[in-house]
């Protein structure tokens, strides 16, 4: 059979990746994929400058690159990684957009690496080199560290900054199922609108903006003081993609450790080819794979459909240049419950995997790495800074087994 056939299943049950419903059904689930990764893979292109149409368009290319490498077994929509969002602000300012997506590149190139050597290794090594209290640590200083970027919008605009956080507080906590999976996009149209009416929005470049036309394009530069920057990055790319793929295969009953390599493969193609073209890394997303949990359709022609969607919406300046008017206090309201979530997904990594704190290996590597991350304690050497979320990614990695080998030689462990 062809990869592009899927068997119709009009049954009302569990519709496996290799089947779909009749189309105009398939389309609708299409729909609402692309609905599922609106806000998350726009935030970041918001929040980081870059042209959200061509993250988009980046977004739904890498989406169809992810599903041919990965042939069609595994439901997965690609949308832009809240893990780039601190190195690259760090490379923006430091050098400009261009060498922030010289970072993107190589992220996506090393993932890609892993990738083939999870194919041909397997994954166990991933489980050594990451154990859930690296990476709980990881996630938790990738979104603290941002607090002072936070920070410097909401004070720009406190009024609507204030507005838009309690939006995304009574969205989540009001709202069922999907609208409350979107609170934190619920609270941008909230902030964004309250600008409007009270006529503090600039609707220049929304005037200006062309209906149709292909989206812009910029080419990236490579410099190793902002490379440097990103390697964590990849490492929370590992963690996630692989979580994702065992969470499909627990939806759906299948195993797919066969194709755990090809995912990391496909994902670093992806950012990478999102990085050459001026678009955000890429990582598979939870609220897509919400979105098959909640309707049991898990059917891979309903990516394709969201895919070839999003492709076709980034062909819309004017739709990005409505969004890239989003003013500073909209984006600070935002950062603040943003931001503290991702800090918090650490914390959950920690609880679910049951990390035991009252092992001292354990808690002084959680704690040294989340307050050097924090703090953003950094050192400069020639041109190389190394960051706090850098610091602390090496103090979680190595130190960690460092310190596990010294209390198991001891017998401590």
């Amino acid at each position: 059979m062809s990869m592009f056939s899927w068997k119709v299943n009009n049954s009302g049950g569990v519709i496996a990746p290799d089947e779909r419903l009749s189309w105009p059904r398939t389309i609708g689930t299409g729909l609402q994929h692309i609905a599922a990764m609106f806000g998350a893979t726009f935030l970041v292109p918001i929040i980081t400058g870059f042209p959200p149409t061509t993250t988009l368009f980046f977004s739904g290319v890498g989406t169809m690159l992810f599903l041919l490498i990965t042939r069609n077994k595994l439901p997965s929509y690609l949308g832009s990684s809240f893990a780039f969002l601190a190195p690259i602000a760090a490379s923006v300012k430091a050098g400009g957009m261009a060498e922030a997506l010289g970072g993107v590149v190589i992220t996506g190139v090393l993932l890609a690496i892993v990738g083939f050597v999870v194919k041909a290794a397997g994954i166990k090594w991933i489980d050594w080199l990451l154990p859930p209290v690296v990476t709980g640590s990881i996630v938790m200083v990738i979104g603290l560290n941002l607090a002072g970027a936070a920070k410097n919008n909401f004070v720009a605009g406190p009024t609507v900054a204030i507005i838009t956080l309690a939006a995304v507080a009574l969205i989540s906590v009001l709202a069922k199922g999907f609208l409350s999976r979107i609170a934190i996009f619920g609270g941008l149209v909230v902030g964004y609108l309250y600008t409007w009416l009270t006529g503090d929005l600039h609707t220049e470049g929304i005037k200006a903006a062309k209906w149709i036309a292909m989206p812009t394009f910029t080419a990236p530069s490579f410099k190793v003081s902002a490379i440097v920057l990103f390697l964590p990055v990849v490492l929370v790319l590992i963690a996630e993609n692989v979580g994702h793929v065992k969470a499909v295969a627990a939806m759906t009953g299948r195993n797919l450790d066969d194709v755990m390599g090809d995912a990391l493969v496909a994902d670093g193609a992806a950012t990478a080819l999102a990085g050459i073209g001026g678009g955000s890394g890429t990582t598979t997303y939870a609220e897509n794979i919400g979105t098959m949990a909640a309707t049991k359709v898990y059917s891979t022609a309903a990516y394709w459909i969201a895919a070839i969607g999003a492709v076709l919406l980034a062909l819309c300046p004017k739709f990005g240049a409505v969004l890239t008017a989003t003013p500073a206090g909209v984006l600070g309201g935002l950062g603040v419950a943003l931001y503290g979530m991702i800090g918090v997904l650490g914390a959950r990594i920690w609880i679910e995997s049951k990390v035991d704190f009252s092992n001292s290996t354990n808690l002084i590597i959680a704690a040294t790495s989340v307050i050097i991350g924090i703090s953003d304690l950094s050192w400069t050497r020639g041109q190389y800074t190394f960051n706090g979320i850098i610091n602390a990614t090496l103090v979680a990695v190595i130190g960690y087994r460092v310190l596990h080998a010294i209390a198991k030689s001891r017998g401590n462990d």
